[in-house]
């Protein structure tokens, strides 16, 4: 369930960023601060756990930043 959220919410950020690329970047660092919230939560915890609680924050946080710069980077790539 959380894994389609994540999908769901860095199609939505890729569409966003092609369409209105300056539009898109308050969602995205809306995204980022939550997951990166998480992650820091996750992360407190004793030892290796801490680290394995604070990974999949972590990555969703990497997947949402590279969404919405790929699609900054097609819309800079159009001819017109």
């Amino acid at each position: 369930m959380a894994i389609a959220g994540v999908i769901a919410l860095c199609a939505v950020l890729l569409v966003l960023a092609f369409l209105l690329p300056r539009l898109s970047r308050h969602p995205q660092r809306g995204a980022q601060r939550a997951f990166g919230a998480g992650s820091r939560a996750g992360g407190s915890a004793p030892g290796g756990l801490g680290r394995l609680l604070s990974k999949p924050f972590r990555n969703s946080s990497r997947a949402v930043g590279r969404s919405g710069r790929a699609g900054r980077r097609a819309r800079g790539r159009l001819p017109f």
